[in-house]
């Protein structure tokens, strides 16, 4: 197990190169590995795969890989100018990377994985994903390191629809295939989740109210959570449950999800929340107010995803909260348990999020209510399955019609990129 340690680069007359700045340390031994020269801050940080047998790191635009640990010699090299981010896949050998290299002069940016030690050679890449609109990327592996998620950001929007850029989701596996994910709704994307089956993923996105759909490898729609106040996704380690979210400048609702059936199990709400995260055991969730981010109020929440409150503990007046963590432990030490709807007991009982209701002036509220139009109409839940909504499914014919109209209106949208590119 080795630390990484960067420190700043000094440039002296005798030294004009600078210190070694990138320091390797063995933990167990407390002995110094390697110092190595690192001028660039962003991907500064050498990636391990799982076992520790393959490392990599980003040296002037190309990338370098080391076998156990041994930073003396470079045991491969992927050869490639302009490398901007990479990425190394978990799980077992062997190993992939995925890398990312920005467009210039009119040239798309793109991304391409390759599976090591085959880094050379016009085969080498397993895939290859072109795109424009890209002044920066952020690339997901599945679990099974057989699919990657790549969105694609940019910093302004020519359209002028949004203050905050453009994003496009993209998706590749180690088989070839590629694919522009097709999101129903315009407007930002929040959040990407992968599922830890590694066959689906979820995918939180649009203008407020916020979108949010799980599709599956083939980028087709499975289901459709609906609209609602939400910025964030996440799965239970086991797979069986998705929590949607809607944290920072948003309330704090949850909505729990069993995915299996795909029905709500509870929706609390965590107001002020800047940090969440799953248990281990699948079971439970931690909610906590951190600093920086929010430097009142700090202190943090044990909840069963039924919706009750088991633990809270405040920080004392004048102290703040910097981080919460689980105790880790290794995958699959707690198998998955069935959903369960009713509430977990619990002597601080659940903390439901309220209806919303319109304002009424207080001159108005001994009238009876009666219906009004909303700024934003909330969409319903819907299983996107053929035939699960209970209408007729369609023929193979008319369903490889549908797939021949969206796949070409896929293909009109790169185009358009591609256009716009040149």
């Amino acid at each position: 197990m080795s630390l990484c340690l960067p420190v700043c680069l000094s440039e002296t007359q005798d030294s004009p190169q600078g210190e070694a700045n990138l320091q390797l340390w063995d933990l167990q031994s407390g002995q110094l590995i390697k110092a190595l020269y690192q001028k660039k801050v962003d991907s500064w940080c050498p990636s391990w795969s799982d076992d520790e047998k393959i490392s990599v790191r980003s040296v002037n635009n190309e990338l370098h890989f080391y076998e156990n640990n041994d930073f003396n010699s470079i045991a491969n090299k992927l050869h490639m100018q302009k490398v901007s981010d990479f990425v190394l896949s978990p799980g077992a050998q062997p190993s992939k990377v995925v890398v990312y290299v920005p467009g210039s002069k009119g040239a798309p940016s793109f991304v391409r994985l390759y599976q090591y030690p085959v880094l050379g050679g016009p085969t080498a890449a397993l895939a290859n994903k072109s795109f424009f609109k890209a002044d920066r990327v952020t690339m997901q592996w599945n679990k099974r390191a057989s699919a990657v998620l790549v969105t694609a950001s940019t910093e302004v929007d020519k359209t002028g629809a949004s203050y905050y850029g453009e994003q496009t989701l993209h998706y590749l596996a180690v088989n070839g295939e590629t694919a522009l994910v097709q999101l129903q709704k315009s407007g930002p994307i929040y959040d990407v989740a992968w599922s830890p089956n590694s066959a689906e993923f979820c995918v939180v996105y649009g203008f407020m109210p916020a979108k949010a759909t799980v599709f599956n490898l083939k980028c087709d729609p499975v289901f459709d959570f609906g609209t609602g106040p939400r910025n964030a996704a996440y799965y239970s380690p086991q797979g069986h449950i998705l929590v949607l979210a809607g944290f920072g400048n948003l309330r704090g609702q949850m909505e729990v999800w069993d995915v299996k059936k795909y029905k709500q199990v509870s929706k609390p709400q965590a107001p002020d929340a800047t940090h969440f995260s799953w248990c281990p055991d699948g079971e439970h969730v931690v909610t906590a107010t951190c600093s920086p981010r929010l430097r009142v109020s700090n202190g943090f929440k044990v909840w069963h995803y039924t919706g009750s409150v088991l633990h809270k503990w405040d920080v004392a007046a004048g102290s703040e909260l910097w981080e919460v963590r689980w105790q880790p432990f290794p995958d699959g030490s707690f198998p998955e348990r069935p959903v369960k709807y009713q509430a977990a007991p619990s002597e601080l009982g659940t903390t439901q999020a309220p209806p919303t209701q319109a304002y009424r002036p207080p001159a108005l509220r001994h009238l009876p209510a009666t219906p009004s139009a909303k700024l934003h109409e909330e969409e319903p839940p819907q299983n996107m399955r053929p035939g699960a909504s209970g209408e007729k499914s369609l023929s193979k014919s008319a369903l490889k019609n549908q797939k021949k109209r969206e796949a070409k209106k896929a293909a009109k949208q790169e185009l358009e990129e591609l256009q716009i590119g040149q």
